[in-house]
């Protein structure tokens, strides 16, 4: 079976191909580059013994994502990742994040409801349900108002495919991530964050190496148990493996309802600090860091009630935040020697 993954050769998408590879599906990577690297399929290649077939596509223009689902009506699924993801980067310049985010989302779905096979999995987030009152968060919490651009792009895309669905035989899940961290155990693919990073790991993992004088924990002010904020850190390898499941249950017709959202994340939530400790242990580094005060639109924690994910899906998160940052270390010792 043939499936398609937008932002193919970004972080999480390069995983879920190997992913989807090691499972026997055929798998066509869309991506611009503009936030990844050609390099990744060689990777992809290095790991599973197969290159993905790779289309360098701007999904903003609609002629050219017409011109590739015209080119390809074979397709069994399609697996949407392509979208700016830095919660900052959205405030300072909302308009791109609205193009990038929602026009390409609905180019693709113009496409992908006229096949004979509709099947589609959306990378949403955790930042859907805001500072939510009760931990952890279960798939029935309330959404919030969007805190940031980018959270009001993913609150908008859930919109948009359950209308879609609605009213065409598309069908469709809904993954709300929550803190994607490491890299494959081969060290061959990972994270690969452009300039200064915007998310917590791959900032220990550089300023480790030397590349930053040090890092900044924003806050160590907040009602938790050592005061700075908690996240709920999944393994890269097993978030892909949830898109796999997600993927097979649609093509299986299993799905209860048109569009099913599900949590992906450990169910534990750990503190900036607790990351800071854990990566110092399994590296043997000594890590520069300094506490700041807090930063704009930051909640003072968030972590995953897995439950739905665990029993419908059959998915569980397997590898430990100490594991995650052994690997991310590893990662980042590859790509600067």
């Amino acid at each position: 079976m043939k499936i398609v993954v937008t932002g193919g050769l970004g972080f999480i998408g390069s995983h879920t191909v190997v992913e989807l590879q090691n499972k026997g599906f055929e798998v066509i990577a869309i991506d611009n580059l503009s936030n990844s690297s050609i390099e990744v399929l060689d990777g992809i290649e290095r790991i599973t013994g197969k290159k993905p077939t790779f289309e360098n596509i701007d999904l903003r223009e609609k002629a050219a994502v017409q011109n590739f689902f015209k080119k390809h009506t074979d397709i069994s699924g399609v697996i949407h990742f392509a979208a700016s993801k830095a919660v900052g980067e959205s405030v300072e310049n909302p308009l791109l994040y609205y193009e990038n985010n929602i026009n390409a989302l609905v180019y693709v779905l113009q496409e992908i409801t006229q096949l004979e096979n509709s099947n589609f999995i959306f990378s949403s987030s955790c930042t859907v349900y805001g500072q939510a009152e009760v931990m952890p968060i279960t798939e029935n919490a309330s959404v919030q108002p969007a805190m940031s651009p980018y959270g009001n792009t993913k609150q908008i895309g859930e919109e948009i495919i359950t209308d879609v669905a609605k009213v065409t035989k598309m069908n469709s899940i809904l993954l709300r991530y929550f803190n994607p961290i490491g890299a494959h155990a081969s060290g061959e693919i990972g994270e690969l964050p452009l300039g200064v990073p915007q998310n917590l790991v791959p900032f220990i993992t550089q300023t480790a190496f030397g590349l930053r004088k040090e890092l900044s924990v924003y806050g160590n002010d907040y009602p938790t148990s050592d005061g700075t904020a908690v996240r709920d850190y999944i393994h890269v390898v097993d978030l892909a493996k949830a898109h796999v499941i997600a993927m097979q249950r649609l093509l299986n017709n299993k799905n209860i309802d048109k569009v099913e959202t599900f949590n992906l994340g450990t169910g534990t939530g750990s503190s900036v600090l607790e990351v800071i400790h854990s990566f110092e242990k399994v590296s043997g580094q000594k890590l520069n860091y300094k506490i700041v005060g807090r930063r704009e639109g930051d909640i003072t924690e968030a972590y995953a009630n897995t439950d739905k994910a665990n029993t419908i899906l059959g998915w569980k998160a397997n590898l430990s935040l100490d594991e995650s940052l052994a690997s991310a270390w590893k990662w980042e010792q590859k790509i600067r020697s």
